[in-house]
């Protein structure tokens, strides 16, 4: 991989508690795929679906911290805060580093 996870995921969320919708897309492979469970389940992949879900997310729940960061198998583990809670995520790169897969919802406390 040309690139940290860690850090990408990071940045991810930089953008994401900016506002930054065309950074955020920009990190997004061509064939990637969110997995939500955050108020509903719903799987989205394509360009248009991609930018629709983080309109709403922007508008609905922005972020406005780092809750938690850990490598997981290979993938990256991260749960943030937003006005609706602390979300949980993993991220999952292609070898060129942009995201291939996000899976989230709703933190689950131990």
């Amino acid at each position: 991989m040309s690139c940290d996870p860690m850090a990408a995921t990071v940045n991810w969320l930089d953008a994401y508690r900016a506002g930054d919708l065309e950074e955020i897309l920009g990190m997004f492979a061509d064939n990637a795929v969110i997995h939500c469970d955050c108020g509903g389940q719903k799987t989205l992949t394509g360009k248009n679906a991609l930018r629709a879900y983080w309109l709403d997310r922007l508008k609905r729940y922005p972020a406005f911290g780092l809750n938690d960061l850990k490598p997981k198998h290979g993938d990256v583990a991260i749960s943030y805060i937003t006005t609706s809670g602390i979300v949980g995520a993993v991220l999952t790169f292609d070898a060129t580093g942009r995201i291939k897969s996000v899976s989230c919802g709703p933190a689950v406390r131990d």
